[in-house]
């Protein structure tokens, strides 16, 4: 699954008001954090997670490790914010 720009900045913009509804913290990706995720994904399709206890150079990985475990994509980071989106089973494909 691969999101072409004009979606992707479609979801940035969705995006923009939303606050993060998971926070990753000092433990790093858990399997409730990864169930969270999961949940959270399910429910809305677009989340915004934070990542309070990771460094620069950690972020990506942890982000990366977090698309792999929820089967999202990567939709935007800024600073220590993920942005993820994965299409709701209710959703009409695109």
């Amino acid at each position: 699954m691969s999101l072409t720009p004009r979606r992707r900045a479609t979801l940035k913009a969705r995006a923009h008001t939303l606050e993060p509804v998971v926070t990753i913290g000092q433990h790093g990706i858990t399997d409730a954090v990864v169930g969270e995720v999961d949940r959270s994904l399910t429910a809305h399709g677009l989340i915004k997670v934070r990542l309070a206890g990771a460094d620069r150079t950690d972020r990506a990985d942890l982000a990366a490790t977090l698309c792999g475990r929820t089967g999202a994509e990567l939709v935007q980071q800024v600073g220590r914010v993920l942005v993820l989106w994965r299409p709701r089973p209710d959703d009409e494909p695109v």
